[in-house]
């Protein structure tokens, strides 16, 4: 007799996208629109994140916005297909662990785990391995993490101070929080109701051991200011055809 394969876990298929802020770092993209309208390689960025969340099983995707919110209500309420989305905003900054508290409210099954991610944040992993990680470890919450590239040239120098060369912008063998969380439902009642979430939910998770870690191997750019944009759309255009971008 053959033991019948365990039934695998279901996929999580709602999250939350925070899109508040002025996000004066980007001005001028940023004078009449949200962060998450401000267009890299001819979309806006909200449009890559909610292509690459509905692509991994995702049906239902909560946004919190404050600045310029009716200009993301009325490109969401245009754009065709994609999961189905509930637009929140805030009446005041709340701060990301305060937004990101306050967007669970419209989760379609505020009992069921959800994904997380910033609003600035371009990037294409397989969220099926993100999640079977996530319950391997057991924690209540998991962070997408990415390797750090700095932004300065490294002189490379040997042992007798002579000079080797030069490389530009090399990714450094640290690890940086890529703003992509995946959370179990006991983690809302954890968030601040206004503060930041990084500050306070996260390091008492980790001393607790409760906060576990996924390496990002794929594409992530954070776009935060104007040169982030430009260099954001090259290296998207400059991708192979048929490379995933959603």
């Amino acid at each position: 007799m053959t033991a019948s394969s365990p039934t695998p876990a279901p996929p999580v298929t709602q999250a939350l996208i925070l899109a508040g802020g002025q996000a004066t770092r980007l001005r001028p993209y940023t004078d009449t629109r949200p962060k998450a309208m401000v267009e890299v390689a001819g979309r806006p960025i909200i449009d890559y994140q909610l292509e690459w969340l509905a692509g991994h099983g995702v049906e239902h995707v909560v946004v919190s916005c404050g600045y310029k919110a009716d200009v993301l209500r009325e490109y969401l309420d245009a754009r065709p297909g994609g999961p189905g989305i509930t637009l929140l905003v805030e009446d005041e900054p709340l701060g990301r662990g305060g937004a990101l508290r306050y967007a669970s409210q419209g989760l379609a099954d505020p009992d069921a785990p959800y994904f997380a991610l910033n609003g600035d944040v371009l990037t294409w992993f397989p969220l099926d391995e993100m999640t079977a990680h996530h319950r391997a470890k057991g924690g209540l919450a998991t962070l997408a993490l990415a390797q750090f590239r700095t932004t300065w040239g490294i002189v490379d120098v040997d042992d007798e101070d002579r000079i080797e060369g030069f490389t530009q912008s090399p990714l450094l063998p640290v690890w940086i929080n890529a703003g992509v969380y995946l959370f179990e439902p006991g983690i809302t009642r954890l968030l601040p109701v206004k503060g930041d979430h990084e500050s306070s939910t996260f390091p008492d998770l980790a001393g607790e051991g409760r906060l576990t870690a996924y390496r990002i191997t794929g594409f992530w750019r954070g776009v935060d200011t104007a040169k982030d944009v430009k260099e954001a759309g090259e290296q998207i255009t400059a991708m192979r055809p048929g490379q995933e971008v959603g």
